[in-house]
């Protein structure tokens, strides 16, 4: 008689790991990139998205080369000491690799590089577990959707999700409404799941993407310079989002 699917067990702990040879692969290619442009950058992410990541690498893809998300195999294949740095001065850049930081190889020169990274900066969704950058208090009135253009009021079959979210709605003339006005979140403070759930369906962005930028060094002369306030805040490393495995691989591919 065959075997029941329904009483297949599926375990759960065989995830696939990088094996030595894609550690040791990737390092090549760090290596390889060392060697090819004349700039490498350390840079961390504020509110890591990986769609906008994604992005940024689409943005650069002919003009430099971006690694990120394997901090000790990336300190590794620079070298952390002097003896073992692969190109003169590495060793300084690779003894800052700490957390979730990358490194970003390019020709381009770094004033244009700063400017370019600063005006990218791309607005999301927070998530439960950030801290709210704003105190949010829905008004007396239909419960309005920002992000359209103007704001349109919520169906009615919307109005039990309301409610299960926390909000305490009225149907007038068929659309939920507050009849007092309602706190979603008070500036830095931790955001339930609920309150972050509401900011998504209401429409307000409160949370943003950016690169900070915080060394770099030349192999012209084999210096790294630190970039004086280039990095992020503390409250965004806390939106910290973990790079999908194929963004990894893409590092490998192109």
């Amino acid at each position: 008689m065959p075997r029941s699917k329904r009483s297949k067990v599926v375990s759960l702990t065989k995830v696939s790991k990088k094996t030595k040879e894609h550690k040791n692969a990737m390092m090549t290619e760090v290596q390889a990139n060392a060697e090819k442009w004349r700039y490498c950058w350390l840079f961390e992410v504020g509110s890591m998205r990986n769609s906008h990541l994604k992005t940024v690498r689409q943005l650069w893809k002919d003009s430099a080369r971006m690694f990120f998300g394997r901090g000790a195999v990336m300190a590794k294949a620079l070298g952390t000491t002097a003896e073992e740095e692969h190109r003169s001065g590495l060793s300084k850049l690779a003894t800052q690799i700490k957390g979730q930081v990358g490194l970003f190889f390019t020709d381009t020169e770094p004033q244009e590089v700063i400017e370019w990274f600063a005006d990218f900066q791309q607005p999301d969704f927070a998530r439960a577990g950030n801290k709210a950058t704003r105190t949010v208090i829905l008004p007396v009135g239909p419960i309005m959707r920002q992000f359209s253009d103007p704001p349109e009021t919520f169906p009615h079959n919307e109005d039990p999700q309301l409610r299960k979210l926390g909000l305490t709605t009225t149907m007038t003339r068929g659309v939920p409404t507050l009849t007092t006005p309602h706190k979603l979140c008070d500036k830095g403070k931790t955001l339930t799941g609920e309150q972050a759930q509401l900011l998504k369906l209401i429409g307000l962005k409160t949370v943003t993407f950016r690169v900070g930028l915080l060394a770099l060094w030349d192999s012209a002369t084999g210096e790294v310079t630190q970039i004086e306030g280039g990095g992020v805040a503390a409250d965004e490393k806390g939106d910290d989002e973990e790079p999908e495995a194929a963004a990894e691989d893409e590092e490998m591919s192109e």
